[in-house]
């Protein structure tokens, strides 16, 4: 009898998985929600997508997490590096915004679409 699923019969066998993502997607998909794994990174990805237009200048973002620039500029990288903003440089000042698609495409990757 099969435990989990309560059959007893030969369908017990029978893989219930059908698909999973490949290695490189399941490594691509960690590394967004290894960047996600930091309640400081979550916060600015917030703050950029409530920023007029949907991105902010760093300069506006080290006081609302309470850090110094440098530190933002770290975590800014590593959002950057798992591809969940996009940076521009304009003057002296960086620019992010969120990229969408990349939150999307990793919850879909663990629903399976």
């Amino acid at each position: 009898m099969c435990e989990t699923r309560g059959v007893s019969d030969s369908s017990c066998c029978v893989p219930v998985i059908t698909s999973a993502i490949t290695d490189g997607d399941a490594e691509r998909v960690a590394r967004v929600f290894k960047a996600l794994g930091d309640p400081t990174r979550v916060k600015l990805l917030s703050l950029i997508s409530a920023g007029e237009g949907g991105e902010a200048c760093i300069c506006d973002l080290t006081a609302p997490v309470g850090l110094s620039q440098g530190t933002v500029s770290h975590h800014m990288k590593l959002l950057a590096e798992a591809g969940l903003v996009r940076r521009e440089q304009r003057g002296k000042w960086a620019y992010f915004a969120v990229v969408g698609e990349t939150l999307e495409s990793a919850a879909a990757a663990l629903r399976g679409v």
